[in-house]
């Protein structure tokens, strides 16, 4: 009885209550954000260096390189980026943190190690 009249004052005048999480689980999600980071760095800098090299054609994805043709090659491919980022955190906040490491893993295999064997091999 007494827990239900803290938590329902805490609620009405506005006062945090402390969450306790898995720490297993929130090193695991920040591991997973961080490698989602990453890769979308590393696939925003390859295909940046892949379209000043070979053009635009060489991007396989029409909505980004649609972006590239309209906003230019750098403001397109950020936007884009940092927009996925954007939506990376915000799964990573809801908590998701499985989506957010098979995100990474499909970005750094579909996306980052082609740029790399294309640009560097």
């Amino acid at each position: 009885m007494e827990a239900d009249f803290q938590a329902a004052s805490a609620a009405e005048w506005g006062i945090a209550v402390p969450k306790v999480g898995n720490a297993a689980a929130s090193r695991f999600g920040i591991v997973a954000l961080a490698a989602f980071l990453v890769a979308q760095c590393l696939d925003g800098i390859c295909t940046y260096l892949g379209v000043v090299a070979f053009g635009i054609d060489i991007e396989a994805n029409p909505l980004i390189a649609g972006l590239m043709s309209h906003l230019g090659h750098a403001p397109g491919l950020l936007s884009a980026k940092v927009a996925a980022a954007g939506l990376g955190v915000c799964l990573y906040l809801s908590e998701v943190h499985g989506v957010v490491a098979l995100l990474a893993g499909l970005y750094f295999t579909a996306a980052v190690a082609p740029w790399t064997m294309l640009l560097f091999f």
